[in-house]
C-alpha cells in the first residue's frame, strides 16, 4: 500500500471563465519560464501546478466531474483509515497476495503479477518536474506527502502504462542507470516504504509493488540513477521503474514520495539539503512551489509533529480547537484529539471527528443564514451546501488551532468549495476513524515540514 494521489479543486472552471484564452496562453508562457528548477545555497526550489491548472504539464481532464473527485477522495480517506488500522496490532492482517510472500520469485516480464486493473489512486496531487538519467530528461510528476517510494513509468512497459505527457523514461538511454539486486538493503526497505514486501525476478532484480487501496498500483523494478533539478544533480537515487502502472494519474509520468522513510525523495536528498521541505499548494489560477532545504522560520507558527505508533511515515499533528466568527465551537476540547490526525497533501476535503464537524456545520450554516445566503441540497459527501459561489457569498471567519499555538486563519476558498456553477459547500466532512487536514484548507498557505526539529509550520499568503 502507499498513498492515494491527492489535490483537486474546481477553481480551474472559475479561472477559465474569468480569463480570455489569450490571457491563459500568456500566463502559461510565463509559468513555463518560471518552471526551471533552482538549486542554491538555501536548497532546491521547484514549481508546483494545480492538477487542473491549464498550465500544468500533466493535467487531469478538464471535464472531470466534481462528484468523481469526491468519490476518489473518499476512497483515499478509506485507504488511509485502513492503512492505520492495519498497522494497529489489534487489527486483522491484510489479505495476502503473491507479492506479499517474502522474496517471492516472479517472471521478468511481470505479466504474472496477480493484480486487478486499477481505476484511480485519487485526483488531488499537484504536479512538478523531475529530471532523471544521464543525460537528464525532464518528467512531469505528481507530489505526495503520504507516499514514500518515488516511481515513474519506464520503457519497455511490458504490461501496461497510462498515457503520459512526453516519452517514457528509457533506462537504456541513461549511462548511469542500474537495476537494484534483491540482495541490496534497499530491496528489504520496500516493506516500510510501500507496506508491501519486495519480490524478486528470475534474474535477481528487486521488484516493488506500490498499491493504493482501490486496486490502483505501480509494479516494476527497483532502480537507481542520477536525479536532477536544474543544474543540481544527485547520483545513486533509488526509485521504482514502473512496468505495470494502472490508475488515474492524469498525464504524469509517475509520483514523487515525500513521506518519512529512507526511500523517499526527502530522505535521500537530506544529506545534501537537510531534513525539511516546504510548499504552497496553488489554485488553478496561480503557481505554487516545493522547496527542499532551509527556510526562514520567522514567518511561520509551528505545531509539534505528533508521535504515533500507527504509521511512522505519515505526518501527525494535534488539532486543539476551531472557531467560527471568532467564537469557539461548542464542543469539549477533548473531542479534537479523539482521533489520530494527519496532514495530507492529497486529500481534498478535510475530515474532522463527527462531533467537531457537526458543531462546525451548524455554526457555519447559522452564520451564512444570518447573511442571507440560501442553503442548497447536499452534494455527494458534502452535506452543508449553499446557493452561489464561494467568491460571491459572505463567508464567516474560520480558524483552526493546533497544539503549540499554530493557527490557520482560513479564507473563503479554504472554507467553501464550489461543486458546480451555482452551488458551494463546506469543504469538511465527518469521520469516525482518522481525522485529516486536507489540501483545500492548506491551499495558498506556506506549509513547512521540519522533520529535523519534528515540527510543522503554517504561514498565510504563500503562493504567487
Amino acid at each position: 500500500m502507499e498513498h492515494l494521489l491527492p489535490l483537486l479543486l474546481v477553481c480551474s472552471f472559475l479561472f477559465t471563465v474569468a480569463a480570455p484564452a489569450r490571457d491563459i496562453t500568456s500566463v502559461c508562457a510565463s509559468q513555463t519560464t518560471a518552471d526551471f528548477p533552482q538549486l542554491d545555497s538555501s536548497g532546491l526550489h521547484l514549481t508546483l501546478h494545480h492538477p487542473q491548472s491549464p498550465c500544468s504539464p500533466a493535467p487531469l481532464p478538464s471535464d472531470l466531474p466534481f462528484s468523481t473527485v469526491l468519490t476518489h477522495d473518499d476512497a483515499r480517506v478509506a485507504h488511509l483509515a485502513a492503512r492505520l488500522a492495519t498497522n494497529n496490532n489489534d487489527a486483522p492482517p491484510r489479505r495476502p497476495t503473491s507479492l506479499r510472500k517474502k522474496k517471492a520469485t516472479v517472471d521478468d516480464s511481470l505479466a504474472t503479477v496477480p493484480l486487478s486493473p486499477g481505476t484511480s489512486i485519487g485526483v488531488g496531487n499537484y504536479v512538478t518536474q523531475l529530471g532523471l538519467g544521464t543525460p537528464a530528461t525532464s518528467y512531469a510528476m505528481v507530489v505526495d506527502t503520504g507516499s514514500s517510494l518515488t516511481w515513474l513509468q519506464c520503457s519497455p512497459c511490458v504490461v501496461s502504462c497510462h498515457r503520459q505527457a512526453g516519452p517514457l523514461f528509457d533506462p537504456k538511454s541513461s549511462s548511469t542507470y542500474a537495476s537494484v539486486p534483491c540482495s541490496a538493503s534497499q530491496c528489504d526497505e520496500l516493506q516500510a516504504a510501500t507496506l508491501n514486501p519486495s519480490a524478486c525476478s528470475n534474474s535477481g532484480v528487486c521488484v516493488y509493488q506500490a498499491s493504493y487501496g482501490d486496486s490502483s498500483f505501480s509494479v516494476g523494478y527497483l532502480s537507481k540513477d542520477t536525479v536532477s533539478f536544474g543544474s543540481g544533480s544527485f547520483p545513486n537515487f533509488y526509485y521504482g521503474c514502473g512496468q505495470d502502472n494502472e490508475g488515474l494519474f492524469g498525464r504524469s509520468a509517475g509520483l514523487i514520495g515525500l513521506a518519512r522513510n529512507k526511500l523517499s525523495l526527502l530522505y535521500q536528498l537530506a544529506p545534501s539539503l537537510g531534513y525539511s521541505f516546504s510548499y504552497c499548494l496553488p489554485t488553478s489560477a496561480s503557481t505554487g512551489y516545493l522547496t527542499i532545504g532551509s527556510y526562514s522560520p520567522g514567518q511561520y507558527s509551528f505545531t509539534p509533529m505528533a508521535s504515533s505508533s500507527l504509521d511512522a511515515s505519515l505526518y501527525f499533528v494535534t488539532l486543539s480547537g476551531m472557531s467560527v466568527g471568532g467564537s469557539p465551537l461548542a464542543v469539549s476540547p477533548s473531542e479534537y484529539a479523539s482521533l489520530p490526525t494527519i496532514i495530507d497533501s492529497g486529500t481534498v476535503i478535510t475530515r474532522l471527528p463527527t462531533s467537531v464537524y457537526t458543531a462546525l456545520s451548524k455554526a457555519v450554516a447559522a452564520a451564512m443564514a444570518a447573511s442571507g445566503v440560501q442553503s442548497a441540497p447536499a452534494f455527494s459527501i458534502l452535506d452543508t451546501c449553499f446557493e452561489g459561489q464561494a467568491s460571491q457569498v459572505r463567508v464567516p471567519a474560520v480558524s483552526m488551532a493546533f497544539a503549540g499555538g499554530a493557527t490557520m486563519k482560513l479564507t473563503a476558498r479554504n472554507v467553501l468549495i464550489d461543486v458546480d456553477d451555482s452551488t458551494t459547500c463546506l469543504a469538511f466532512a465527518p469521520t469516525d476513524s482518522t481525522a485529516i487536514i486536507g489540501n483545500t484548507q492548506q491551499q495558498t498557505f506556506s506549509v513547512v515540514y521540519d522533520v529535523g526539529q519534528s515540527r510543522i509550520g503554517f504561514a498565510a499568503g504563500g503562493c504567487s
